[in-house]
């Protein structure tokens, strides 16, 4: 905890020093000097930080004309309200606004009104981003205050705006209380620094959690929001700064209801992992009628493939046999045209030195014949060929050697491939072509610091997407060869279960995410360039 206050503390310093950096740039002459100054509050009616609170109406006064700026997202009352507070004037500029409360207050509680970036001067937009406005219903304002950050489990950037709150632990609190009840407090983040501060707080005991909450009613539904949460309690007061890792939740297990998309496809829409679904038909098929089920490659269903049938209907079940759950379906049959047989080529632009050129289909694939499957280099010579067939991916894979400034054609004779409804194919001719080792750069890396195995070091891309990506189980030296010019963000995941993937959390088990480490700056790989990176990784 020690570490993550220097750590946190560190932060709080070099963004001050940033923002004061920025504070401090002189644009270019313009007739005058700029206006950067926000609307100061003037007077309160009643006044701020009031005691003993019993008004329904708050009307506030500012210095300068000033202007609404999306309000209702960005203003946070703590403890929650029941009701949306109605705020006018909404429309042109004014020197006021006035806060409409239609809650029943709690008693004996300090309310605070957090307006974000809400109030800006009418000229230039400048925000009053530090205007509060804080009453008691009893006969003493709550003064203590719980501060730090919050980060993204996975992506390198924090959300913006995420809701920070605490839920005092009394009799009635459970770990779903989450789900049902407000919290007692709540702040948000900003949008471009993940740092939090809940203030006129009282002492207790609390659960902190953060939620990127996308409906907006303080709860947290898993389908929809990031959550974070603390597996201590919170004693305040405290001067202890804390840190949460916000993830999403894998769904929980849910299928929708199946349907004919064509003649030969069922399929079962579902969340959770499709590896514990079991489909089966109660319907006693006929024994011409085969069947079988892949995965969708793109989204979270599940095709039926099944021969033409004469049946009207056909009665499923769908079980998930780890939660114990069983559905019952009966899926009607409609006019539909078959789907037939497509292969498509899995590479998409330039083929690279470590690429997989593979060919995918859209129907189940029974066989492949490889006496009708060519290879040909540079449109004369015929090269050697392995290839393996991907049930689970429905592709076909292709391994054969590759040369820099090379064309290859694979040319597929009618027949080289038949589906899982003797369909096959037509002529079809797939062509790539190879560019020069020096197009591309080298790229090293070696992990020390906090290490400990097993690891995924990945590169992303500027949008994030994964690139490429090595699993070791032992030190060693990351090399990534053949990569395109471009910049790079290097992560190491820590595989703690040793799946080869990353593993989100889950709140209700109390399970946190399995902890990504970024390198700490975009890295810039040139054409015919060598690069190696000490990576140091921080606990």
């Amino acid at each position: 905890m020690a570490y993550i206050k220097k750590i946190l503390g560190f932060l709080f310093f070099a963004f001050a020093v940033l923002a004061l950096w920025q504070c401090a740039q002189r644009g270019s002459p313009s007739g005058g000097p700029e206006d950067i100054t926000p609307p100061k509050l003037t007077r309160a009616e009643p006044e701020n930080f009031s005691t003993n609170f019993k008004s329904e109406k708050i009307r506030l006064y500012f210095d300068e004309l000033i202007k609404l700026q999306d309000v209702q997202q960005q203003l946070v009352v703590s403890p929650p309200l029941k009701h949306q507070p109605e705020i006018t004037p909404q429309g042109g500029p004014r020197k006021f606004i006035e806060i409409i409360l239609k809650d029943t207050l709690r008693e004996n509680t300090t309310y605070t009104l957090n307006f974000g970036q809400s109030l800006v001067d009418n000229n230039e937009g400048n925000p009053n981003s530090f205007l509060t406005y804080v009453f008691s219903t009893g006969d003493y304002i709550d003064s203590l205050t719980l501060s730090g950050a919050v980060k993204d489990a996975y992506n390198r950037r924090a959300d913006e705006f995420v809701s920070v709150m605490l839920y005092e632990i009394d009799t009635a609190y459970t770990d779903s209380t989450v789900y049902k009840s407000l919290p007692n407090y709540i702040a948000n983040t900003g949008d471009s620094l993940p740092l939090f501060e809940l203030k006129n707080l009282k002492s207790g005991t609390y659960a902190l959690f953060a939620l990127k909450d996308q409906n907006k009613n303080n709860r947290f539904d898993q389908r929809l929001d990031k959550i974070a949460f603390l597996e201590d309690t919170i004693s305040l007061p405290t001067d202890s700064i804390y840190l949460l890792n916000l993830f999403k939740e894998l769904p929980n297990y849910s299928v929708s209801v199946p349907s004919y998309v064509a003649k030969n496809r069922i399929i079962f829409g579902y969340q959770g992992n499709h590896e514990d679904i079991t489909i089966e038909s109660l319907t006693e098929l006929p024994d011409s009628v085969q069947t079988v089920i892949l995965k969708d490659r793109e989204k979270d269903t599940l095709n039926y493939w099944i021969t033409p049938t004469d049946l009207d209907s056909i009665i499923f079940t769908v079980s998930n046999q780890k939660m114990e759950l069983i559905d019952t379906f009966t899926v009607k049959t409609r006019k539909l045209p078959l789907d037939s047989l497509t292969l498509s080529s899995g590479v998409k632009g330039k083929f690279n030195f470590e690429d997989t050129f593979s060919v995918l289909a859209n129907t189940p694939i029974a066989s492949v014949d490889s006496t009708k499957i060519g290879l040909v280099l540079n449109d004369s010579l015929i090269a050697p060929y392995s290839y393996s067939l991907d049930s689970l991916g429905n592709k076909i894979d292709f391994d054969f050697d590759i040369e820099p400034n090379q064309s290859y054609r694979f040319a597929f004779l009618p027949g080289a491939v038949t589906d899982f409804f003797g369909i096959q194919n037509d002529t079809l001719d797939y062509t790539i072509s190879t560019g020069s080792y020096a197009d591309y750069g080298n790229l090293r890396f070696n992990l020390s610091g906090a290490t400990r195995y097993p690891v995924i070091v990945q590169l992303l891309n500027e949008k994030e997407e994964i690139q490429r990506e090595i699993a070791a189980t032992q030190p060693q030296t990351f090399e990534f060869s053949n990569l395109n010019p471009g910049n790079y963000v290097a992560r190491v995941v820590f595989d703690d279960n040793a799946n080869g993937k990353w593993d989100t959390g889950n709140y209700l088990k109390k399970i946190q995410p399995e902890k990504i480490s970024y390198y700490p700056d975009v890295i810039e790989v040139r054409a015919n360039w060598e690069k190696e990176e000490n990576f140091i990784l921080v606990e």
